[in-house]
């Protein structure tokens, strides 16, 4: 433990891997949860992943992280790859690509007066202005469909979709449909994730509402717990009126009072009670997030060492 303590105040080496997989409580954990190794959410990585992306990649698998879960770049495709490139990437550094996030439709930058909460790094957001045009759900599913299979994912996940009317709700769900059926003829399970606006009401309804009426066989859902928590949806309510429909998780902890994404064991998420019940949710694989890290590595351990050491025990 002094030595981990050690690492995670001077970001040291990241050799880390070898002390928890030869652990038998660590090795036993995923025996009691039913899942799969710890995952990362590479959105954590911010600009450093574009920055030097085999060099990223090898300190998150030496930190001890498996399964990975990509999302946009600002060179384009999968971080300036192909998605066969990228796959054959991540295997050469013992780390498993699973899933990939695409926006439901042409991405727009907030509105002139959105404010990131004070801590988060906004680096990231300022890219965004410059960067090659992402793909979407609306314009370009098949495609889009067509390099995950390429790269042989096991999910395809929809990172957002507008839903602030009742006529943004029924085109995300009929944009949903149909991509998911276009994923379902590659092998592939397409899934929702949700920020906080899906639970807010539109016309009376809640968006997430309308989203879970999609056929489960073509849309399941990632739950990102963090965000669900701050809008005061309860992911074990959720579980229990969807059973299985939730094979993907965003382990993401907040401070909640300022909704501030945060290493996890700093913030006020109870991720001891969520992962008790992770199979009734049907959870399969679960990915570390931490929206606008200011040092994304030093971010990703501390997460890392508390998830295996506090919660997942």
């Amino acid at each position: 433990m002094h030595n981990r303590r050690k690492f995670i105040k001077n970001s040291g080496a990241l050799a880390l891997s070898g002390l928890f997989l030869s652990n038998k409580n660590y090795s036993s954990l995923f025996e009691k949860y039913a899942m799969h190794p710890v995952g990362l959410q590479l959105y954590t990585m911010g600009g450093t992943i574009d920055d030097d992306l085999p060099g990223t990649l090898k300190k998150i698998s030496e930190i001890g992280y498996k399964d990975l879960e990509s999302a946009f770049s600002i060179k384009g495709g999968y971080y300036g790859l192909t998605s066969k490139e990228f796959a054959k990437l991540t295997r050469d550094y013992g780390l498993s690509w699973v899933s990939h996030h695409v926006v439901g439709a042409p991405f727009k930058m907030p509105p002139g007066g959105f404010k990131v909460p004070a801590g988060m790094d906004t680096t990231r957001l300022h890219q965004m202005r410059t960067m090659p045009p992402m793909k979407n759900l609306k314009e370009n599913y098949q495609q889009v469909v067509d390099e995950v299979a390429e790269g042989g994912l096991k999910y395809l996940v929809c990172s957002s979709i507008p839903l602030t009317t009742t006529e943004e709700i029924n085109q995300a769900v009929e944009i949903l449909t149909k991509s998911g059926e276009a994923a379902k003829k590659a092998g592939i399970q397409l899934c929702y994730h949700n920020h906080i606006h899906e639970f807010e009401m539109v016309d009376g309804n809640k968006p997430y509402d309308q989203l879970l009426k999609i056929d489960p066989a073509l849309l399941k859902m990632e739950l990102d717990i963090g965000w669900a928590t701050v809008a005061g949806a309860d992911p074990l309510e959720l579980f229990k009126q969807n059973p299985g429909r939730y094979p993907l998780w965003h382990v993401k902890d907040i401070v909640l009072a300022q909704k501030l994404p945060t290493e996890i064991g700093n913030g006020g998420v109870d991720f001891k009670r969520v992962f008790a019940a992770s199979k009734q949710a049907g959870m399969q694989y679960f990915f570390v997030e931490q929206d606008g890290a200011t040092h994304p590595f030093e971010s990703i351990t501390k997460s890392y060492v508390d998830l295996t050491t506090k919660i997942l025990v």
